[in-house]
């Protein structure tokens, strides 16, 4: 059994994550993929994120439909700070049994793991799955994580990615690129300004009926 992990604030989801998803799906053949929405993200501050509830509901409605696409509340069932490698600890124990979890990210997001909590700890224990933009060009781990770390990871040439001591892998995958963001959708909404086609209708509709930004 394969599942892909994608994390985020969701706030909200637009067709930028459901299409990356969808990509990453297929080019690793996953069974499933969980959207799974921070509770309380260590990176931005409370009064900054809508609350989980709008969010969890705008996760579902984006989904809806896509047998490969499940929601996961696993980071608001926990109080504190949401960390992805406690997440990630507790789905492997939890469905350790046949499971190969591959943690998706984007190219940004990866650029910046050895400020997480225990990133080293959290690279070792499932494959990482990274999403590049147009034009980015592999480097090697080496630039992006420090020497004695990096140089734990082996490049294999027939799968493309980067092994590590436990056995998981590292790769880089491009995908299509939607300029779209979730920041970007905010101001728009709060400022009467059209978003649609930058998210699924209904969560459009959602936004609207709800005046989520115009708080």
């Amino acid at each position: 059994m394969k599942w892909g992990l994608l994390g985020g604030t969701f706030d909200p989801i637009h067709f930028g994550h459901l299409r990356a998803a969808e990509e990453m799906l297929k080019i690793f053949d996953l069974n499933r993929i969980f959207f799974i929405p921070s509770s309380h993200p260590p990176h931005k501050l409370e009064a900054q994120i809508t609350s989980f509830y709008h969010r969890e509901q705008m996760v579902r409605m984006a989904i809806d439909g896509n047998v490969s696409f499940s929601f996961s509340d696993v980071e608001n069932q926990k109080p504190g700070k949401s960390y992805s490698v406690e997440t990630v600890e507790y789905i492997l124990n939890k469905y350790m049994e046949d499971l190969e979890l591959y943690f998706i990210l984007g190219q940004d997001a990866f650029q910046a793991i050895t400020t997480w909590k225990d990133w080293e700890k959290l690279l070792l224990l499932c494959n990482f799955a990274v999403m590049t933009r147009p034009g980015y060009k592999q480097e090697g781990l080496a630039n992006i994580l420090p020497p004695d770390f990096s140089s734990r990871f082996t490049f294999d040439q027939e799968i493309d990615g980067y092994r590590g001591p436990t056995g998981h892998f590292i790769y880089f995958r491009h995908t299509t690129f939607l300029d779209i963001s979730s920041s970007r959708i905010r101001e728009m909404a709060k400022q009467d300004q059209s978003i649609r086609y930058l998210t699924p209708d209904s969560v459009r509709n959602y936004i609207l009926k709800n005046s989520i930004y115009k708080k």
